[in-house]
Order: structure tokens, then C-alpha cells, then sequence
């Protein structure tokens, strides 16, 4: 719900009838509360305000902060503490454990899978489809994530544990947390010492169990890459014999981990963000030297972090920016950019891209290849990379912007020329409008009298006479058509970024050459996030035919993929299927030859 960020509407002080209600509120949704807990909650004279925020799908949350962090969330009526409120009362929702390097792909905004829930030898707590519930990590009692249970603890063992077990609303790290003072869950011992977690402290014990990860260290959230985690519903077996696999190596190995034993205290003497910073600094020269040709440019910033810098990470650890003194990946390549190492441009708007690199400049020159990495593994990793590089489509929501003639409808609600509302925010204004001026039809409640505001603002003139009712859907359509197209576009590990007009869909079509030979072009792809140098590889590679990148007619820096024959069959396989893009962002997919058909 808050994995990405929102938008904050009204921020106002709660006065004193409404910090009773808020109370009897809370100590009727959490009534392990006490009384004292119940006003150290909702003091009576402390500062505490209510924030009236839209998540990034549109969705009206109420949220109340005291001494400047969050402490509850309404959503639909209901109730939610904050992971700010949990490190208090710790206790005050039933809690599942699961494992540390969960915690980032739960503050990306995934559910959490049973696969990744540990059972402790005490037995799961019993809980009911549809109880609130809360998420801690293995070891720490403090929790991490608050979530909705899919299924009861009974229908869970059933399963095997396999499936959705959570669908998680808030978790530390994400945007409500951002909000508050953006402190670190506080250090909780469990309250029952159960075998899981003993397990996990011993120095060479295996984990008992279908647990989601096997550990072989004290501290299993510095050897475990969180890419090969997965809260989907997997077989666990192979995971588990991978990581047996991996203790086994190291301990056949004595002698490598006594050379490295001084580098390992050198960097425990860093803090951690300083260790990410520098696994970053290590990640991106070596992707610079190894992965990355001068051919390859310009290249997407996403596709330089997910496809050559994953690959440059060495194993057991995970680059993770948020962890860093950067933040964010544009700032960090902002910073190597006033080093003049490579230049970076927008080469449309909201979708960075490196154009150039100085491949003399000292620091390049200078870096060493880490000891694991040879020149034949890495280019047999950046192929493989290549084809096995997760492209997450980005979500496209429409939204609508208040014209000059359309203020009169808008401006009862609060809403003036330029502002920016979601479809359900639309609705809500008119129904809203409707409402308050007593203009439902009272014979026929699908219908909706038109009055002087809304004859001017959805009737054309022709109509104004002719017109007294309008159906609900109809009055709806017409409000979406006069108002100004907007949409936001969110790339993956991105903030949103608003756009006018519609979004163009990726175009496809086929044109004729000499001798009668056609090619097919695709443009408009830089839109959705997809490099089109790495589009033109994968259909040569799949189609074996030629495939080049030429710039797009009438569209400043954009380009072109052209190549040769009608593919658009595999061009929609790879587009619908392998990259999960919508079909209605598609066009010119009916152009593709008919299957069985001899020329």
C-alpha cells in the first residue's frame, strides 16, 4: 500500500471530541490495549494530527501522527497500527517470523508467501482469515511489516504452507515509514527461544523444516543473495541442497577464509552504508571495465544497474541503494557523472540513459577485477544476464487535470484549474456533487438532473436545450472527456512521473522494401523503460535475421527498431508473454502474417 510514494491532501490537528472518538476507536479494534497504553497512544494535550493522503493507486488513507511519526492508518473504516506503534506494543497483533532478506522484497511492496514463514517448534499462532497480523524477522521480536492473513493458520498447515500467506500493507522502509523519523526497529529478544531460532544462531547447525532459505552463519541476511529468494510458491528442496552445497564449500575451504579473515574485519570496522557504498563503487567499475561496450550505448540506467551491475556483485551480497549514502541510483550516478566518469541524459522524459562513457579515466583504468571474476565468466554473465534479465513493466495509471471550463464542477470540492485527480477521485467529486445539490432524479434514481454548472460544463450547445437527465455513466463519461488527459508512468525502483496527454503505445508496422522484401518496425519503446538495442538482440537472436536501430521519424531522440520479414509474431510473444506488457499499449499487433498460410 505504501511501496511507493503518495500524495498528502489535508493535515489538520485533532481537537479534543475527536481524540475521544479516535480513542474509543482504537480500544475497539485493539482491545489488549490498557487504559494507560490507550492514552499514551492519543494523549489528551500532546501535538497529534490527522493527514489525509492518496496512495499511488488512488486509494483515500487517513493517517495520524504523533510527535511527528505515524501511529495509525484507516483504510475503508479500518483501523492499522504503524510499525512505529508495534516497537511499543509489540504484542498487540499475532506475529509469524520470517527471514531478514524477506524484509526488502516485503518494502517493494510484495505479499509475503507461506515458503517464507518459519514455524517455530511451539506452532504457529492461530489466527482466522482475514485477522490483522504482524511480520518480524527471525530472532527479533520487533515487527517489521503489518498484513491481512489470506488464510486461517488450520487452512495454512493444510497447504503445506505453500501460497499466499499475507497480503502485507505497511512494512518498515517504505513510504509511511519515510514519513515518520525513519528510526530502526528496536532490538527485541523472542519471547520463547524456539528451535528455529536457535538454529540460526549456531555456528554450523542446519535449519530444521521446509523453512523459505537454508542458514550456515550466524548471520545468514550477509550470505544470502536476496535474488535467489523468492515469496512466490516454490519448491523448497533445491534451495535448501544449494545452500548445504554452500556451507559445504566453505568448509572444505579453511585455508581461503583465513587469507580473507583480516579484509572481513577491515570492512566489519565500516559502518553498513559505508560497505554499500563501497560494494556499489565496486559493482559499477567493474561493470564499466568488463560488461558495457561502446556499441551498447546509449544505454537505459535500469538496464546498466539490472543487467551488468547485478551480475558484477559478488555472491552472498546484494546491492541495495537505499541502504547507501546515495539513496537513490540517479544520485549516485549524478555523483559519477561531476567525476566525469560517464555522462547521463534524459533521453525522454522520465527514462534516463548513459550516453558516454570515458573509458581512460583513471579510475576505470586503475580498478582491479575482483579474484572469482574471470574475463570469460564475465561475458558468459553478461550474456546470460541478457536473456534472463527481469523486466518489470511499468504501471500506467490514467489521470485527469481540471480545465478552465470545468472549475465550476470542481471547485465545491476544493479543486482548481491544473489539479491532478485519479478516475475514483473524479467519481467521487461528481457523486459528491450530485449529492449536495439534491440532483438525483427522485422517480428514477439512475438518472441525474441537469443544472445550470453541469448544462455548461458536459453539454455542447446543440444539447443544452434538448437534454434535462443525464444516466449516471453517462454523466461520468462526459465529466472524463472534458477534462484534460494526464498519466502517471512508475518505473520499477523509480518515483512516479506525471506526463500530459495519453501515452503513446509501443507502434508497430510493417513496410515494404526493395525487391518486395518488408521489415518490421517497432517504435515508442523508450516509453515503457525497454532499451531497443536490447529488444533488436533478442529478435535477431530468436528470428536469425537482421535487426538495426535507426532514429524515429518526427520524435526527438527517440530511435527505431527495424528488422527484416514480418515478426510480429515473436515480437507479441515477447512483448505479452517474456515482458508482461499490456496488449491495450500495443499496436499494430492484427498486422501479423496469418499462421499456415503459403506465399
Amino acid at each position: 500500500m505504501f511501496a511507493r510514494a503518495f500524495r498528502v491532501r489535508a493535515n489538520s490537528n485533532i481537537k479534543g471530541s475527536d481524540r475521544r472518538k479516535l480513542r474509543s476507536d482504537v480500544a475497539a479494534a485493539f482491545p489488549s490495549l490498557s487504559t494507560e497504553q490507550l492514552a499514551e497512544l492519543i494523549p489528551n494535550k500532546e501535538e497529534l494530527n490527522v493527514i489525509k493522503i492518496y496512495s499511488h493507486k488512488g486509494e483515500a488513507i487517513t493517517v495520524y501522527v504523533n510527535h511527528r511519526n505515524p501511529i495509525l492508518f484507516e483504510a475503508e473504516k479500518v483501523l492499522y497500527p504503524t510499525v512505529y506503534t508495534l516497537w511499543v506494543y509489540p504484542d498487540l497483533l499475532p506475529a509469524f517470523a520470517t527471514w531478514p532478506p524477506v524484509l526488502q522484497k516485503l518494502a517493494g511492496g510484495a505479499d509475503l508467501m507461506l515458503p517464507g514463514v518459519v514455524v517455530p517448534s511451539s506452532g504457529l499462532p492461530r489466527v482466522q482469515r482475514g485477522t490483522l497480523c504482524a511480520v518480524t524477522l527471525l530472532g527479533n521480536r520487533a515487527p517489521v511489516a503489518v498484513g491481512v492473513a489470506t488464510m486461517s493458520t488450520e487452512e495454512m498447515l493444510a497447504a503445506g504452507m505453500k501460497g499466499k500467506g499475507f497480503a502485507v500493507l505497511h512494512t518498515h522502509l517504505d513510504h509511511l515509514w519515510e514519513y515518520g523519523d525513519k528510526s530502526s526497529p528496536p532490538t527485541l529478544a523472542p519471547l520463547v527461544m524456539d528451535s528455529a531460532a536457535k538454529e540460526s544462531t549456531g555456528d554450523e547447525e542446519e535449519l530444521q523444516g521446509k523453512e523459505l532459505v537454508g542458514s550456515c552463519s550466524p548471520e545468514p541476511e550477509q550470505h544470502v543473495d536476496i535474488r535467489d529468494l523468492s515469496l512466490r510458491d516454490r519448491d523448497t528442496g533445491a534451495e535448501l541442497l544449494g545452500q548445504e552445497e554452500l556451507c559445504g564449500s566453505r568448509a572444505a575451504e579453511p585455508a581461503e577464509d583465513a587469507s580473507t579473515e583480516d579484509q572481513q574485519e577491515a570492512e566489519d570496522s565500516r559502518t553498513p552504508q559505508e560497505q554499500m557504498d563501497a560494494l556499489f563503487n565496486q559493482c559499477f567499475f567493474h561493470a564499466l571495465k568488463c560488461k558495457v561496450k561502446k556499441s551498447d550505448l546509449p544505454l537505459l540506467t535500469s538496464t546498466f544497474l539490472g543487467s551488468h551491475m547485478f551480475s558484477c556483485c559478488p555472491a552472498g551480497k546484494q546491492l541495495d541503494i537505499k541502504k547507501s549514502s546515495y539513496k537513490k541510483f540517479s544520485k549516485f550516478l549524478q555523483c559519477m557523472q561531476h567525476q566525469k566518469i560517464l555522462q547521463v541524459k534524459e533521453l525522454s522524459k522520465g527514462v534516463e540513459s548513459i550516453v558516454d562513457v570515458d573509458w581512460k579515466h583513471p579510475d576505470i583504468k586503475a580498478f582491479a577485477v575482483p579474484e572469482g571474476f574471470s574475463s570469460a565468466s564475465a561475458a558468459q554473465d553478461s550474456k546470460s544476464e541478457d536473456r534472463e534479465q527481469v523486466y518489470h513493466a511499468p504501471e500506467i495509471i490514467p489521470l485527469y487535470g481540471v480545465s478552465t471550463k470545468m472549475i465550476p464542477l470542481f471547485q465545491e470540492s476544493g479543486h482548481r484549474k491544473g489539479s491532478i485527480l485519479s478516475s475514483s477521485e473524479v467519481r467521487n467529486v461528481i457523486i459528491n456533487y450530485v449529492k449536495s445539490n439534491e440532483l438525483v432524479d427522485e422517480t428514477n434514481k439512475n438518472f441525474v438532473k441537469v443544472n445550470a454548472v453541469l448544462c455548461d460544463c458536459l453539454l455542447d450547445k446543440s444539447e443544452q436545450d434538448e437534454i434535462s437527465h443525464l444516466k449516471w455513466d453517462e454523466l461520468l463519461s462526459r465529466c472524463l472527456e472534458r477534462l484534460q488527459p494526464l498519466h502517471q508512468v512508475t518505473f520499477f525502483g523509480q518515483e512516479p512521473v506525471v506526463r500530459k496527454g495519453n501515452i503513446e503505445p509501443i507502434d508497430i508496422s510493417i513496410a515494404q522494401r526493395s525487391s518486395n522484401k518488408k521489415v518490421t518496425i517497432i517504435k515508442n519503446l523508450e516509453l515503457y523503460g525497454l532499451d531497443p538495442q536490447c529488444v533488436a538482440n533478442a529478435l535477431q537472436q530468436k528470428v536469425q535475421a537482421s535487426a538495426t536501430i535507426t532514429p524515429a521519424p518526427g520524435a526527438k531522440d527517440r530511435v527505431q527498431v527495424q528488422i527484416q520479414g514480418n515478426q510480429i509474431h515473436h515480437l507479441a510473444k515477447m512483448l505479452l508473454e517474456e515482458y508482461q506488457l499490456p496488449r491495450k499499449f500495443i499496436q499494430g499487433l492484427d498486422k501479423a502474417p496469418k499462421l499456415g498460410r503459403k506465399k
